[in-house]
């Protein structure tokens, strides 16, 4: 079985029954699917913008504890996050924080990248990315 690190823009599509999560499900179909603290921390940011009560803030809880395990942060993602944005800065290029974690999550775990927007991660080397995106 494969193991998958999912962006946030994935699980919102899926939480937000958009017609584009239905574009990453046959990828999550049997596979173990992860997501990084940092996916979490922006779904929480999400909810927070938007004023979600508590109902709706626990059903977005709910599907990423029901999907998807998530990779807290360990001396190892920290150090790989930094190699992930020297390696970046190095190529003149330029990649978000938030980006960074997400990536040297999947980088380091060695598992394919599920997103949507994959040009924010495409200056990262090494990083597999599944994407559906245009």
């Amino acid at each position: 079985m494969r193991t998958l690190i999912v962006d946030s823009n994935v699980i919102s599509y899926i939480y937000k029954q958009d017609t584009r999560a239905a574009l990453y499900e046959p990828h999550l179909a049997n596979a173990l699917t992860f997501t990084s603290f940092m996916t979490l921390a922006e779904l929480e940011r999400w909810a927070i913008a938007r004023n979600w009560g508590m109902r709706k803030h626990a059903s977005l809880l709910h599907l990423v504890q029901k999907r998807f395990a998530v990779i807290e942060s360990n001396h190892a993602l920290c150090r790989q996050w930094a190699q992930v944005t020297e390696e970046v800065k190095k190529s003149g290029r330029v990649i978000q924080t938030s980006d960074a974690w997400i990536a040297a999550t999947a980088r380091l775990y060695n598992a394919p990248l599920v997103t949507h927007n994959k040009a924010d991660f495409a200056v990262v080397p090494g990083l597999s990315i599944i994407s559906e995106a245009p």
